[in-house]
């Protein structure tokens, strides 16, 4: 049987012309449809410097302060410092490591990130501090000052946990946290004992209460809050304050045994 070559060169020349076209016609599609870029982040609210407030106090502890317990650190050989546990420190009728911030009255108001970023230190096969305070997406510096190796290990409820080894004089570890939580847990797995809490939160108003109990949050504008006293062991205690314009307020709050 004798194939007709006129034909099949035709078909053959129609055939990678719908080829082509084809082709052409995916690449315009690809090209009035271009991938979406990120969106902005927004600009920060603007604070009149002139009417900033101000919020500070003391924090109390009313009644028998409970007897720090000890810790046995005895498992490394390396591990050298104060071994009395953190969880309730009280000097004096004054509470220390109660994080205190802004919980409600900032309605949408966004703030522009730090340029610095926040130490956490540790020595002594503790960490330092015990409570710390961090906005979202703000790095976080940790430093391994000990002859020994740590595993630092956050277990968050609504941010990514990780576990990660530093080993003695390696390089600081930095990390952020991309969603606000309180108290939010860190540990070290080789010393079970190692414990503090990293507080996570959108504005920079926020502070720890100190050995004294005192605390101080400046830069506010005017304004209807809410500020949150928050202890890992006592719970929360919240206080509404109303701030005018260079106004400055003392909020106290006192904690008591098993509240």
């Amino acid at each position: 049987m004798k194939i007709n070559k006129s034909l099949a060169i035709g078909s053959l020349s129609l055939l990678l012309g719908v080829t082509l076209l084809a082709g052409c016609g995916k690449k315009e599609t690809s090209e009035e449809q271009p991938a979406s870029t990120p969106a902005a982040a927004p600009a920060a609210t603007p604070i009149d410097p002139a009417t900033a407030a101000s919020v500070s106090g003391t924090v109390k502890f009313d009644g028998a302060a409970p007897k720090a317990a000890k810790i046995d650190m005895s498992q490394d050989a390396n591990c050298a410092g104060s071994n009395t546990a953190e969880n309730i420190v009280v000097s004096g009728g004054h509470l220390e490591n109660v994080f205190i911030y802004v919980k409600d009255g900032l309605g949408n108001r966004t703030f522009a990130l730090p340029a610095d970023s926040v130490t956490l230190t540790q020595t002594g096969c503790k960490y330092k501090p015990h409570v710390l305070g961090v906005m979202v997406g703000q790095t976080i510096k940790i430093v391994n000052g000990d002859p020994t190796t740590h595993n630092i290990h956050p277990t968050p409820k609504d941010n990514r946990e990780w576990n990660e080894s530093q080993a003695p004089q390696a390089a600081p570890i930095e990390k952020t946290f991309a969603r606000e939580e309180i108290l939010l847990p860190v540990k070290c797995n080789q010393h079970p004992w190692m414990r503090m809490f990293v507080n996570v939160v959108k504005s920079p108003f926020y502070a720890v209460s100190g050995p004294d109990g005192k605390f101080e949050i400046k830069g506010l504008p005017p304004g209807d809050y809410t500020i949150a006293f928050v202890h890992e062991k006592l719970g929360e205690q919240d206080q509404k304050v109303t701030l005018a314009a260079k106004d400055s307020k003392t909020v106290d709050v006192t904690f008591k045994p098993g509240t």
